[in-house]
């Protein structure tokens, strides 16, 4: 076996890691996760970032705020409202956490602003891509924006007046509108208005092309801003505001009490629209009027009030960043092939018999591993039976005709689907109700946890029997995100496994209990207890003089119990490694608490979402150590409170990629950041050899890797 990578250790100064007494125990959690979303932000503000992606950043950012404030805002404003019911409540620590998060926030938004107007926008303008404000268009131009206006918008849009028979406008969630100062010019009576900017309609219209090849755009808002007196005839339009609303997607789901989860979940997400507003962000104005007007009807603190520094919804920039100019994007990536499932006509179930196969996408194709799998399986007269276990999926996703199909053949098909998956109900809904009117035995998900394990299993009449073939992936059943998203899958019809995946799913369909499996980590059953009992082995293993190393890659970790036993095994010694995608409540590298652990966070192109558990053992050589791969963090909802499952990886070679992969992360010097004791991250800087795979980032090393292999 190759020696371990050279991992740079991250230098901090003696004097700059605080004591265990200055600092909480644990890192604030919602706090953390800004920091994440900071990082994200800083691949936008980052110049070796193609310049497309970098405006892909800027509404990838935008994107992650908005669900932070849907799902973490609205959770805490709704236990805030329970607590307020009972006597003697006191908000003050809602006020703080609040305040501590609209002073995290908003100075992100300013470098957002920055970054678009003094950055991008000046070099895409360079490169003949113009976003354009009203006075940059001439004369021929505005012509057209208004032409534009009149036969394509007008019809839509619903100019809404507030008054004695015209209550305050309901603005939906995300939603983007004008607010307006009219007033009656025979009466001087004072109105607010407000026009909603449809996202039904394109938000950028590309303007006629220039001779010289120049394409220019101009954003909808704007072209409504400067029509609204077609709106509003024979009134005086005293001042305009832009303004963006986000309302909670916090909903309770008491599904342990319903006799009908699919009812009730159809109902819950219809009600989400209703749902408290948790922020308004608006354009500067000085009109105080119409901005306390907008407050008051919401009821909002100022805390939960946001300025824009600009106009734009930076969510709306997806189509211009989607623009096909090769270079200003990232190099072009096809998956390759995994090399075991090279032969496109060879039998897949033949493929897997001979040996495990393992999949890492997007490096490799999630096509010409997953999706033929199931495709095979639909195709097979002597596959008897097809179960999956459906979290998220994609619209057009091929699974759901394919299940179908494999319906109308006779096959026996289950399908779980995760109706409580947050943002996906309404697609998961439309799964279930089809895939039921197929005949397929479609399960609504588990009262009182939600199912997120990775999972599928196929059932083939063979000559010796019956044997069973299984997936479990990190990853969603969903081709797009496979192109995004870096995910782990397992191929394997090794009965020790797939025994424990036909009783996963027969707990899962049949609501049995099940206590203990022979291989899979099964949450919430057996994986958090096993996992504390692998963490606490290895401090016994370090205690008694072997080797010992825990490194752990997955979005976030919060479940307490882990972290503590993680401390206590940093306090013994034991070396311990997170690459944690997202948060960590974790505090690292504290004398006293956490010495020897480290935590890193790789951001780049492709979103890092496979979760790897590695424990040393007491081995000599490291890849002879404990390897795992799943669905699940180490959070207190995957660990207690959701259906997960992870697998171990035995075979030799997929032990040595696993370990390529960790390392490879850990030595990143191009993506990744060292989380600090206070919670902040440092980057790391790169060196001046592109050869060095340290320097080149994990991700360029794999997709490097992945076509070596391929070739």
């Amino acid at each position: 076996m190759k020696d371990e990578l050279r991992i740079a250790e991250p230098q901090v100064e003696k004097s700059s890691v605080p004591s265990p007494e200055s600092l909480p125990r644990y890192v604030d959690r919602d706090l953390s996760w800004l920091e994440f979303n900071r990082r994200v932000l800083h691949e936008a503000l980052d110049p070796r970032t193609p310049l497309l992606e970098r405006l892909q950043f800027l509404n990838i950012f935008t994107s992650n705020l908005d669900e932070f404030f849907m799902k973490r805002i609205g959770a805490v404003m709704h236990r805030h409202s329970e607590k307020d019911a009972q006597p003697h409540a006191d908000s003050e620590p809602l006020v703080q956490r609040l305040k501590a998060i609209h002073d995290t926030v908003s100075p992100m938004l300013n470098d957002r602003e920055n970054c678009l107007r003094n950055q991008i926008l000046p070099q895409l303008h360079e490169r003949g891509i113009q976003l354009l404000d009203w006075n940059d268009l001439t004369d021929h131009e505005r012509d057209q924006a208004n032409s534009h206006f009149q036969n394509n918008v007008f019809p839509v849009l619903t100019p809404q007046s507030v008054d004695h028979s015209h209550p305050f406008p309901f603005m939906s969630n995300l939603s983007v509108s004008l607010a307006i100062r009219l007033k009656n010019p025979f009466t001087e009576e004072r109105l607010f208005a407000r026009v909603k900017v449809p996202k039904l309609l394109p938000q950028w219209i590309e303007l006629e092309t220039n001779p010289d090849g120049v394409r220019r755009f101009i954003d909808l808002r704007t072209i409504i801003f400067h029509n609204l007196s077609f709106l509003f005839p024979g009134m005086t339009i005293q001042n305009v505001m832009t303004l963006r609303i986000t309302r909670s997607a916090e909903i309770d789901y008491d599904d342990e009490d319903s006799d009908d989860l699919l009812e009730l979940v159809t109902e819950e997400v219809r009600q989400r629209r209703l749902q408290r507003v948790v922020r308004l962000e608006h354009s500067p104005t000085d009109d105080r009027w119409l901005l306390d007007t907008v407050v008051e009807q919401l009821e909002l603190p100022p805390e939960q009030v946001y300025e824009m520094p600009d106009n734009y919804d930076y969510v709306d920039f997806h189509k211009i960043a989607s623009l096909d100019i090769p270079e200003l994007r990232y190099p072009p990536w096809s998956p390759t092939v995994p090399t075991p499932l090279a032969d496109d006509d060879a039998d897949i179930f033949a493929l897997i018999r001979a040996g495990d196969v393992m999949v890492h996408h997007p490096y490799e194709s999630f096509d010409a591993s997953v999706s033929r799998f199931v495709r095979a399986a639909v195709e097979d007269e002597n596959v008897l039976a097809i179960k999956m276990a459906v979290y998220r999926t994609s619209e057009d996703s091929p699974f759901l005709p394919l299940l179908i199909q494999a319906a109308e053949r006779g096959k026996q098909v289950a399908c779980l689907v995760e109706l409580k998956a947050r943002f996906d109900e309404h697609r998961n809904i439309r799964w279930a109700n089809a895939l039921e009117d197929a005949g397929v035995h479609v399960v609504y998900g588990l009262a009182g946890v939600k199912t997120h394990s990775k999972t599928m299993i196929v059932v083939r009449r063979e000559p010796d029997g019956l044997r069973s073939y299984a997936h479990i992936g990190s990853g969603n059943y969903n081709p797009q995100t496979a192109k995004l998203y870096t995910d782990l899958g397992l191929f394997t019809c090794r009965p020790e496994i797939t025994d424990d995946v036909v009783e996963l799913f027969h707990s899962l369909t049949g609501r049995s209990i099940k206590y203990d499996y022979e291989q899979l980590l099964v949450a919430p059953v057996n994986m958090k207890e096993k996992f504390l009992d692998m963490i606490r082995a290895e401090q016994r293993a370090h205690e008694a003089g072997k080797p010992a190393h825990i490194i752990a890659k997955m979005n976030q970790i919060q479940d307490p119990d882990i972290c503590e036993a993680l401390y206590n095994a940093s306090q013994a010694g034991v070396k311990i490694d997170l690459i944690i995608r997202g948060f960590s409540i974790l505090r690292p590298g504290t004398a006293g608490l956490s010495p020897t652990i480290r935590v890193i966070s790789v951001i780049g192109r492709f979103l890092e979402h496979s979760r790897i558990f590695y424990f040393r053992n007491a081995q000599e050589d490291p890849v002879n150590g404990l390897f795992f791969t799943g669905s699940a963090d180490w959070m207190v909802r995957n660990l207690e409170s959701r259906v997960e499952a992870i697998t171990p990886v035995e075979a030799l070679p997929f032990r040595e990629r696993l370990w390529e992969i960790l390392q490879l992360s850990l030595s990143d010097q191009r993506q990744a950041w060292d989380m600090q004791p206070d919670g902040s991250y440092i980057q790391r800087t790169a060196g001046n050899d592109p050869q060095d795979p340290a320097n080149q980032g994990v991700q360029q090393v794999l997709m490097e890797r992945a076509r070596q292999r391929s070739e």
